[in-house]
């Protein structure tokens, strides 16, 4: 078991007026979660999403496959 803690991430894009999420990808080898939380509340609860998962929606972002 790994005592490892989220590095949280958030995109050079987010300066959108907030509206943001926060990624911990550092999680991935050692746990296979990458965990999501909302960027406005830092200490509010994180959902852990499965690693392909989570690479199967950044892909479909860029392929804009969710429409706008």
């Amino acid at each position: 078991m790994t005592t490892e803690s989220p590095r949280w991430y958030k995109s050079s894009y987010s300066d959108n007026g907030g509206d943001c999420v926060e990624v911990a990808a550092n999680l991935v080898a050692s746990r296979g979660i990458v965990p999501v939380r909302d960027s406005k509340d830092p200490q509010g609860p994180a959902l852990s999403v499965d690693a392909a998962a989570f690479a199967s929606f950044v892909a479909g972002v860029k392929a804009d496959a969710f429409g706008a």
